[in-house]
This record gives structure tokens, sequence and C-alpha cells, in this order.
């Protein structure tokens, strides 16, 4: 790594709850929620890009452990805060993050998700 990325780092962005991020859970609720893949992928999204930008060139990561509480429900068309903000560094390679959906003060989902540097360049070049 080029040691730009360092433990602290946040980023924080903000979604709307749509339609392609909903579940009504099969008809059981009665209203369409903010389902947890999309929660999960909202978080492992917002910590990609916080690293990304940091990375050596031809340096990606990708996801590899997401360990994470839904607690709480947003509906369709709220807006919602995602944070992520790296923990740790290990082995020069692995990084973990402290993630987070919120609306409004409301915790949505909290947890961990760790992801690995990878060589992101074409094989043969």
């Amino acid at each position: 790594m080029t040691g730009e990325l360092r433990i602290g780092d946040e980023r924080v962005d903000e979604f709307e709850v749509e339609h392609r991020h909903t579940t009504d859970v099969g008809g059981t609720i009665g209203l369409r929620v903010l389902s947890t893949p999309s929660m999960i992928g909202m978080m492992e999204r917002n910590a990609a890009r916080l690293a990304f930008p940091k990375l050596p060139q031809g340096k990606a990561t990708v996801g590899f452990e997401v360990c994470v509480k839904h607690v709480a429900g947003a509906r369709e068309g709220a807006r919602c805060t995602v944070r992520a903000r790296l923990r740790e560094i290990a082995d020069g390679r692995k990084l973990r993050f402290d993630v987070e959906v919120r609306e409004g003060g409301r915790v949505i989902g909290v947890g961990t998700h760790e992801r690995r540097v990878i060589d992101a360049r074409p094989h043969g070049y």
C-alpha cells in the first residue's frame, strides 16, 4: 500500500431507499423496507470506495467477510447514511472496517466488513 490508507480513515455517503433496494418479505409485512442484502451492498460499496483511491495503481479490493446486524427497518423513500471506518490493516492487504447504516438518528444496521487488496491488472500485462 502507498501508506495513504490509515487506521481511522472514514467515508460517509447518503442514499435513498429505492424500490430496487427493498423487500416486502414475500408479502408478509404490507410495506416495502430496505432489504438486508441491499444494506450490506451499501456497506461494502462504501468501504470499497473509501479504500480504492488510496491504493497503489493496479490494485483494488474485494470483500471476503461481512458480520452485520440488521436492527431496524427503513421504508422505501427513506434517506439513509452509510458509514465505513477503517479499523485495522493486517498483513498489508486485509482491511477491516466498522460499518453502519442510519436513518436520521436511528441505527438500521451495524457491524464489520473485511476486504482484501488484490492485483486488479489483467493477467499477462
